[in-house]
């Protein structure tokens, strides 16, 4: 089983129930390939993985079992082995990177000086590219633009003010790094990106300029829209909460992933899973564990100085970067095993609190019988916060990756805000965030959260970087995509919820952020989204702390029974009439109609937005009656303990910080 960074193995949907016996697929003959073995001794194990001719690898008592590598032609004895319960292989295929759909791209940001605007374009490709158009959209006050870099291109023909569609022949961009100019008649220096829209062709596909944030350098925005920011202002930062994120490491000389907002150092502790050790210093080949850490933990400060935010979501916790993916973002399942062992094994040590796990794999069995998942489940009973990607492989049903099939952790879907903060009705959920339900018929995600855009800091020399470098911006920050940046964000909102309240327990904590997601409602009150889309909503972590209910029984289960290996949970899903998943007496709440990838009339986020634009717009028609959630009667519930909690809540001075300057975690800080 191999996990991935990046993307996700595709998962076949499979909402009827069946069995799933363990692989028995035949390798080539002298072919080396990874084992787990599980049994109750493992010295039996041991001894069966020699006498096969097998070397050992790794000692996994979280699983039961022991890893190594042997000749597949001895695979089969080894099942026949005294005291080999079971034998899971792992045949390691190459998984070659993820194919571009398109040769050429754009830079994500734009330069304007004076007159001219440059826009950098990549070809990807070994060979030049071949342009058939460019389309320019842009003020017209601008005048006429003239294209320059591009052989046989000028002065541009303009049909109507502010537009240039410009039909190309011969005209090539060359591999690597092309900066296109548009020269125009007058100053462009009182515009910004969005005001403009390029587009180029080439025969079978384009590059597009996407829209950016107003000071993307100055503030990231993700801890705005999660509420987070509010938090922050009042001192909630996650100071004292340790988290372990099992990843591909840290970017060491980056002071913001590795210093506190006080400047002080957070890395708590650092695990090699690959070598086995506890290390001084990590490294960070992939880049995508620098990228979770600097979304769940950036320190630095965010907007105007005198704010009291910071473009991390928990800019104070305590960090353990547990390294278990190489460079090219893949993860053999024994070093994640063994990742998660240590964590488990050190959580006193460390005071381990919450558990990042951005990545995801193609599950192979029902989660009772996963050896991620038993590793998880164990973490989870230890009271450890574990959260989850859905992971990249939607929009098909049933493509929830492991560990985020597992009915226990908090599994986080992605959403976007189509680069718009500040205005909510363009938030959507994006085709990649995988859809649930699982194998087993459980509703995953449990939430979503931003995962589109997402700007942070990985090593340039990383693998993301050098495959990826029109991602970077000008001040040095990438921008990335994916669940994982979802998953990480929840991890940092988990932190600040413990900072608060250290005795919440993993369950409360799922309780809390579940409870309090703000859904996608569209105007007649049906829900935009299906719950194996968005799960219960978009996060909030302020709203948690002050709306969320922690007694919210969110998983009907057992973890030690789990654990044990004597409870296999079924989801509640069934297979509707036409083979799409569906929940049980729901049907009439989900809306019929696609939901839109971008602005929308129709689409609201959370029963205060959904109330509101009802009570503001004049001849609503009344809510269907078929639909079985009175969402007035909970905005009017929500509204009167907000009313209740201000009226209990003490009077402050706003600019006073309320956060302990409690630095507990300095003496295990590696130095």
């Amino acid at each position: 089983m191999k996990a991935r960074l990046f993307y996700s193995l595709l998962l076949t949907p499979l909402f009827a129930m069946k069995a799933y016996p363990d692989s028995h697929a035949t390798a080539p003959k002298a072919e080396i390939i990874q084992v787990l073995l599980q049994g109750e001794d493992p010295s039996e194990l041991s001894a069966a993985l020699l006498a096969a001719g097998g070397s050992i690898t790794h000692r996994l008592p979280i699983v039961s079992g022991i890893g190594g590598e042997l000749g597949a032609d001895t695979l089969e004895s080894l099942r026949e082995a005294p005291g080999v319960a079971r034998v899971i292989e792992d045949f390691n295929p190459t998984i070659p990177p993820e194919p571009r759909t398109c040769q050429i791209d754009g830079a994500l940001e734009v330069s304007l000086q004076a007159n001219k605007l440059e826009w950098p374009v990549y070809n990807f490709g070994e060979s030049p590219a071949a342009l058939t158009s460019i389309r320019l959209r842009y003020p017209a006050f601008l005048g006429s633009v003239s294209v320059q870099n591009l052989p046989g291109v000028a002065e541009v023909e303009i049909s109507l003010p502010g537009t240039a569609d410009i039909a190309l022949s011969d005209t090539e961009i060359p591999p690597g790094k092309t900066p296109l100019e548009f020269a125009f008649d007058n100053s462009t220096h009182v515009f910004n990106q969005n005001d403009f829209e390029i587009v180029i062709e080439t025969a079978d596909c384009e590059a597009r300029l996407f829209p950016a944030y107003p000071d993307n350098p100055n503030d990231f925005y993700y801890a705005t829209v999660t509420g987070a920011s509010r938090l922050h202002q009042l001192g909630i930062t996650g100071e004292g909460i340790n988290v372990a994120v099992v990843d591909s490491g840290l970017w060491e000389a980056a002071e913001p992933l590795v210093n506190d907002t006080e400047g002080q150092p957070r890395v708590v502790a650092r695990f090699d899973a690959i070598r086995n050790e506890e290390v001084s210093m990590i490294t960070d080949e992939s880049g995508h564990g620098s990228h979770m850490a600097s979304v769940l933990a950036h320190s630095g400060k965010a907007g105007d100085s005198s704010e009291n935010r910071f473009k991390g979501i928990a800019p104070d916790i305590g960090l353990i970067p547990v390294k278990v993916f190489d460079a090219s973002g893949n993860g053999d399942f024994l070093d994640i095993l063994r990742g998660i062992q240590w964590v488990l094994a050190n959580q006193t040590k460390y005071d381990i609190k919450v558990l990042n796990l951005s990545l995801a794999a193609e599950p192979r069995f029902p989660y009772w019988d996963d050896p991620v998942n038993q590793a998880v489940m164990k973490a989870w009973q230890a009271g450890i916060v574990v959260v989850a990607a859905a992971g990249n492989e939607g929009p098909e049903w049933g493509s929830v990756g492991s560990p985020g099939n597992n009915p226990y952790v908090i599994t986080v879907g992605a959403v976007t805000d189509s680069w718009t903060p500040r205005d909510t009705t363009d938030d959507y959920i994006p085709d990649f965030s995988s859809r649930g339900p699982t194998q087993t018929g459980h509703v995953k995600p449990d939430i979503v959260a931003p995962g589109g855009h997402m700007t942070g800091m990985t090593p340039p020399n990383s693998t993301m970087a050098s495959d990826n470098p029109n991602w970077f911006l000008s001040s040095g920050d990438f921008v990335s995509t994916g669940s994982s940046q979802a998953a990480a964000a929840v991890a940092g909102i988990a932190a600040l919820l413990l900072q608060v309240d250290s005795t919440l327990t993993n369950e409360q904590i799922k309780c809390l952020l579940v409870s309090s997601a703000r859904p996608a409602i569209n105007r007649d009150g049906r829900l935009s989204y299906s719950r194996f889309t968005q799960g219960a909503g978009y996060v909030d972590a302020a709203r948690a702390l002050t709306l969320g209910d922690k007694h919210c029984h969110g998983t009907p289960g057992d973890i030690n029974a789990a654990v044990n290996g004597t409870e296999q949970l079924i989801g509640p899903t069934e297979v509707g009439p036409d083979g799409e998943p569906i929940l049980p007496e729901t049907e009439n709440l989900i809306s019929a109609a696609s939901a839109a990838k971008g602005r929308s009339d129709d689409r609201r986020w959370g029963v205060k937005a959904h109330i509101e634009r009802l009570n503001i717009d004049e001849g609503e028609p009344a809510q269907a009656p078929d639909i079985p959630i009175d969402w007035r009667a909970i905005y009017e519930v929500e509204r009167k303990a907000l009313l209740e909690l201000g009226q209990r809540a003490p009077a402050k001075d706003a600019s006073t910080p309320v956060k302990p300057r409690n630095k507990q975690n300095s003496s295990t800080v590696t130095q």
